[in-house]
């Protein structure tokens, strides 16, 4: 562990949000090695710069697809077990072992169904829609707009659809049409592609390669249904769907 906190194995990447950090591992052939290792040399690392863990807050989530799974040993952090779940919440998003978004939309769809209520006591008060929007907007829409370029895509249709009715709710309130979910995820999701597309440095850029004809980016391969519907494997194909495709930079120059 250097002196920035930085994981010293290609294969560990760290994630720090304010005072949490997550530590996200790429474990291949059954070799855990780099993965406990870099935990270990983290407990150390906080150790040393008068930082404590909470080992009890702490916790370790598996995504395992392999047909034959192994029995993973328990995690340690100075000598105390850190609990295993099914299911974690990270940066507001709900992540589960198998990748599913039922978690996720639950959460959401139920949040946002108790800010119906204060848009229905803005109605029965005679609010202008306008007013009635804004409250939609800001306390709703934005809820269910939380992180969507990474779930939505991937979520079953039954999860899009218990979102949906929540927008067409609050859209028999207001009185006024309100844009589908499908077509934010849209608008978003071409946006944020557009960005990585035209970032060199962006560390995903790579997966943005032309063609040789120049008029379409390379396709993605996926052999599973689970990656197909994934971020950057969706915004491929759609940047290939525009009529014209924006301009791609070349590729930032790689130093060891």
């Amino acid at each position: 562990m250097n002196p920035k906190c930085t994981p010293s194995h290609s294969s560990n990447l760290f994630i720090k949000f304010a005072d949490d950090t997550t530590v996200v591992g790429l474990i291949s052939k059954r070799d855990e090695t780099d993965y406990r290792s870099e935990v270990s040399r983290l407990a150390a690392w906080c150790r040393d710069n008068n930082l404590s863990l909470n080992v009890e807050k702490t916790k370790e989530i598996v995504v395992d697809f392999r047909r034959a799974h192994t029995q993973h040993a328990p995690l340690t952090i100075n000598g105390a077990s850190v609990e295993r779940v099914s299911s974690t919440k990270f940066l507001g998003v709900h992540i589960t072992e198998d990748l599913s978004w039922t978690n996720n939309t639950t959460a959401l769809a139920k949040k946002s169904q108790q800010r119906l209520y204060f848009l229905r006591k803005l109605r029965r008060a005679r609010a202008p829609a306008p007013i009635m929007y804004t409250f939609y907007r800001g306390t709703i829409e934005s809820i269910l707009m939380s992180c969507i370029t990474v779930w939505f895509g991937a979520c079953n249709a039954s999860c899009q659809k218990t979102l949906q009715r929540i927008v067409r709710a609050a859209e028999r309130i207001i009185g006024v049409p309100l844009p589908s979910l499908q077509d934010i995820y849209s608008t978003r999701l071409t946006k944020k592609a557009r960005c990585i597309a035209a970032d060199p440095f962006h560390p995903m850029q790579s997966l943005f390669s032309l063609l040789p004809s120049g008029r379409r980016l390379r396709s993605l391969q996926a052999r599973t249904s689970r990656l197909k519907d994934s971020f950057f494997h969706q915004a491929v194909r759609k940047l290939n769907s525009l009529p014209a495709l924006p301009p791609l930079p070349s590729p930032a120059p790689r130093y060891s």
